[in-house]
Parts: structure tokens; C-alpha cells; sequence
């Protein structure tokens, strides 16, 4: 009986801490991030295009948020800068969103 406390206390510590190793910010009631990853310095940032997935109770996730979507949501050829936005409430509903500029 002690085993299973032990193992089930261990697996819950692996559950709630296996977020802190990610790159981007990480909430267990809510997450409202956002986390930029690329910068060419060389293109001008005067439009933005946005392209975002869905995701409900963590069982159905929709939606297209790829960069080249992204591109041409915002009639980019060129990209300045790539970025994302992450909302997440309780795991329940949550969308993902990646955000380019450029020309």
C-alpha cells in the first residue's frame, strides 16, 4: 500500500512540474503569453499577418496557425518578425496563435 502512495505521489510531481523545462511561459489555471522567436532585421515590419489553432478540453484542437498562413493573412513575402501568442484557460479552451510582420 505504501508503493502505490509513493508512485502515485511521484507521478502526480512529474504531472504538475513537466512545464518547467518549455520554452515558452507555462500556466496551470491560465496562460496569456506571448514569445517571439525570430527577427531579420534587414525586412521593414509594416504589415502583420495572424494565423490560430483552437484547442477544446484538450481532446479537439482546429484550426491552421502556420507561419505561411500567417504570410498570407497578412499579404507578407517578406518576414520581419515571427511570434506567438498563447491563451490558455484551466486546459478547458485555449487557442494558438503564431504572428508575423514584414513586407
Amino acid at each position: 500500500m505504501k508503493n502505490i502512495i509513493k508512485l502515485s505521489a511521484l507521478a502526480a510531481s512529474v504531472a504538475l512540474l513537466a512545464g518547467c523545462a518549455s520554452y515558452a511561459p507555462q500556466g496551470i489555471i491560465y496562460n496569456g503569453a506571448k514569445v517571439g522567436t525570430a527577427v531579420n532585421n534587414g525586412v521593414p515590419a509594416d504589415k502583420t499577418g495572424q494565423a490560430c489553432a483552437t484547442s477544446v478540453l484538450g481532446l479537439v484542437a482546429t484550426g491552421d496557425a502556420s507561419i505561411e498562413t500567417a504570410k498570407i493573412n497578412g499579404g507578407i513575402t517578406n518576414v520581419a518578425t515571427i511570434n506567438y501568442q498563447v491563451n490558455n484557460v484551466l486546459g478547458l479552451y485555449g487557442t494558438y496563435c503564431v504572428i508575423v510582420t514584414g513586407h
